[in-house]
């Protein structure tokens, strides 16, 4: 008899090292080894060739529940698990239900938990009512970090947080040792530079991006950055769309800082002049899309090592309100979990970027960020989260995937020359190119 349950053999990518000829051995939903050369013999094996075998992504940013009965945990993972994504950290802006409370957190929990296909992790935030008082339940709770914002969205479901309030709320979140996240754009200047476009009379496509430069979004950064140093908290920028904002990151790293940073993938695919021009509302996301000159910047950014993360930043919103001809009307985000692994292995190989940036940048990192020790790598010991994608060019089509509560995406049309064919979750298989596993499959994670 096998001494192990599962065996993946092909083309192993580690944040160290992509093994060529490698292989990867599961024994109850942990592994156990990763070799090279002949695999061993299992009770369930996969010769594989020259497939990518990576560790399951962890999408550090999703938004499950942002609209009231539309998405949801049942098809949020669906995507994930079809996208090779096996945890998702899911946000805490959920329309009727802000997770600022411990009762919050668990109610979130009860309601996700028969729902989800994979495992998922929450974040918590604060009601400005009640200032920072109830971060230290929400720690013991389970939450694996705190999200705040320097832009208000929405005064109930996604409010401002002011300088006063942000620094006692990072204050409070440095006694439980994770981190403080927080939406980086300057609420007064992104207000100034919105009433300018609209009276300008400008309500296409060039609106968004002229509604928020980039000096709104590097004030927003450089607060939060500076909030965490002098609070003694771990800062991490939630997702940045300039270069610029990952030089500032690496200087306060380099002068002993927590300064964590996000690209989401959106950023590294989409640019101003092409997609936006195109695809107008369903492009609208905050910060915003920049010219491809920037999407260039950051994938240099990202081979030098100064991206911490990359996410989605996912968001189902039903089509009617993403297509309003006024694009500042539309609301913010796009869906991404289906798409985000692929096409970091697409943007990485036509660049020469290493694909031990996808081990890191969507597994590795990820875990170790959010403190969630037993995931993120094909190592010994850890679950058995495992994505297999292969070599046969898709052109991407949110419908007639099957996998996707909305049948748009800003992605629609780019071809993938890389697919996931298989998604394992500790060991046993929750997507098997066509077929995703049942709700009830994931479980609540927690630091």
């Amino acid at each position: 008899m096998s001494d192990f349950d599962l065996v993946l053999a092909g083309t192993v990518v580690l944040p160290s090292m992509v093994i060529e000829d490698g292989y990867v051995a599961v024994r109850d939903g942990k592994v156990v080894h990763v070799g090279e050369g002949a695999p061993p013999h299992a009770h369930e094996r996969h010769l594989l060739g020259k497939a990518l075998i990576l560790p399951g992504a962890i999408d550090a940013q999703t938004h499950s529940l942002s609209q009231k009965n539309q998405e949801d945990f049942i098809w949020s993972t669906r995507s994930a698990a079809a996208g090779g994504v096996t945890t998702i950290v899911d946000m805490p802006y959920d329309e009727g239900n802000l997770v600022c409370s411990a009762e919050a957190v668990q109610i979130k929990v009860a309601h996700a938990t028969p729902q989800a296909r994979v495992d998922f992790a929450l974040y918590g935030t604060i009601n400005p009512e009640d200032g920072a008082s109830r971060i230290a339940e929400q720690a013991a709770a389970g939450v694996a970090a705190f999200k705040f914002s320097t832009f208000g969205t929405d005064p109930v479901r996604f409010p401002r947080i002011s300088p006063p309030l942000l620094a006692e709320a990072f204050a409070e979140v440095a006694k439980t040792g994770l981190t403080a996240g927080v939406h980086n754009e300057d609420d007064e200047s992104v207000r100034a530079a919105m009433a300018r476009v609209k009276a300008s009379g400008i309500t296409d496509w060039r609106a968004h991006g002229l509604s928020r430069p980039p000096l709104t979004e590097l004030l927003a950064t450089l607060q939060i950055y500076e909030t965490g140093a002098q609070t003694g908290c771990d800062a991490h920028v939630v997702h940045c769309s300039l270069s610029r904002g990952y030089d500032i990151a690496a200087d306060y790293r380099a002068h002993g800082f927590g300064a964590t940073i996000e690209c989401c993938i959106h950023y590294l695919t989409l640019d101003e002049e092409n997609d936006v021009r195109r695809l107008g509302g369903k492009a609208k996301i905050n910060p915003p899309i920049r010219p491809r000159a920037e999407v260039e910047a950051l994938w240099r950014q990202v081979a030098a090592g100064n991206v911490t993360l990359v996410s989605t930043d996912h968001v189902s919103w039903s089509e009617d309100r993403k297509t309003n001809p006024d694009m500042l009307a539309n609301s913010s985000g796009v869906p991404g979990l289906e798409a985000m692994v692929p096409l970091f292995v697409k943007g990485a190989l036509e660049r020469g970027v290493s694909l031990t940036w996808a081990a890191k940048l969507m597994a590795a990192n990820p875990a170790k960020h959010f403190r969630l020790g037993q995931k993120g790598a094909l190592e010994a010991g850890k679950d058995a989260d495992i994505t297999v994608l292969v070599d046969r060019p898709v052109v991407y089509d949110a419908a007639r995937s099957g996998h996707n509560v909305v049948g748009w995406s800003p992605y629609n049309g780019i071809e993938l020359p890389w697919t996931v064919a298989g998604t394992w979750l500790r060991g046993q298989q929750v997507f098997d190119g066509t077929n995703v596993a049942e709700p009830g499959a994931g479980r609540w994670v927690r630091p």
